[in-house]
């Protein structure tokens, strides 16, 4: 175990999903930990009981709450966001509020606090639909909801910060990112989330359109030790983090068939317009900025996801989930 105690990463929406699993790894290098979260999401139950771990219960968008919460850390880990892409184009107004404003309360605190580093969440939502693929950092950017639009927004303001107040920032592009203490009831899950939730309750999963969009899943283990390369890295600009592979939706729910035992035929409603086809990332700067290789292969994460929500239901039901339940 190391011994970082003269080094505090403040981490917004540190109670999440991608969060809570940086705080984790965080803490067990050493590191003191300051979490920010207004928990409309997050959950505390997520997080550990832990010396050297600081909960404080406030919102991005006061910036009382984000300047008080940022005096004495060093280093500065933005997760804080509005993440579902349907609700901001149900209501971008709100959406901007968290993702622009919030983000941007976020970095002018850091800016004044000299924070050495501060890494913030973008999104694969930026580059829209793809003219070609691998996305590179340097692909055109078209997002087409006003989520990725916020986070493109978001990568100017810390390129902008840079040059003006000299604060040095590493956004991350996160492509699909899937795990444990992923909420499939939430609007904001992910497709495996709610794959497996729908399995595992011997219900169809659901596929908009024909089922052969192809993503590119990385397993929430791997973000976060992205996350925790990134803040002590002195690289700066754009990177993303993704596997390099992707696998069709199909496919997808073939594999999540083995690993639940089920064998449901998926029920197949119209495409969503706003659905991108295909898209996975290049992981060339991830692997030179940040000396990181994904370790998790897309069927040891979802073994893993569906030991975990096969738990999960046995601790709540005090049933244990039969392999064919």
């Amino acid at each position: 175990m190391m011994d970082h105690n003269d080094q505090c990463v403040l981490v917004t929406g540190g109670a999440g999903f991608i969060g809570s699993h940086t705080v984790d790894l965080l803490l067990a290098y050493g590191y003191s930990v300051r979490v920010l979260d207004n928990f409309s999401t997050g959950r505390r139950v997520n997080l550990p009981t832990h010396e050297q771990l600081d909960v404080v219960r406030g919102d991005i968008r006061s910036q009382d709450d984000v300047f008080s919460a940022m005096q004495g850390v060093t280093h500065c880990l933005h997760l804080a966001a509005q993440v579902s892409v349907p609700r901001s184009v149900e209501d971008p107004y709100d959406s901007a509020t968290h993702n622009i404003l919030g983000a941007l309360n976020v970095m002018q605190a850091a800016a004044q606090a000299k924070v050495t580093k501060l890494v913030y969440a973008s999104s694969a939502a930026v580059y829209g639909a793809p003219a070609q693929l691998p996305l590179t950092e340097a692909s055109c950017l078209q997002p087409l909801s006003p989520y990725g639009l916020e986070k493109w927004v978001d990568e100017r303001y810390a390129t902008l910060l840079n040059s003006l107040h000299g604060l040095p920032s590493l956004g991350l592009r996160y492509f699909n990112v899937y795990g444990p203490r992923q909420d499939p009831q939430s609007p904001y899950a992910g497709v495996v989330a709610r794959f497996i939730d729908r399995l595992l309750a011997d219900q169809a999963p659901i596929v908009f359109g024909d089922g052969q969009q192809s993503r590119d899943f990385i397993y929430v283990g791997d973000v976060a030790r992205a996350n925790l390369a990134a803040l002590f890295s002195e690289q700066c600009g754009i990177c993303n983090v993704a596997t390099g592979q992707r696998i069709n939706l199909l496919e997808l729910i073939d594999l999540l068939n083995q690993f639940t035992g089920c064998s449901l035929p998926t029920q197949h409603l119209p495409a969503k317009a706003e659905d991108i086809q295909h898209s996975y990332g290049d992981t060339q700067r991830l692997a030179e900025w940040l000396s990181l290789t994904p370790q998790w292969t897309l069927s040891e994460g979802l073994s893993e996801l569906v030991q975990e929500y096969r738990q999960t239901i046995a601790n709540e039901t005090g049933y244990p989930l039969t392999a064919n339940a």
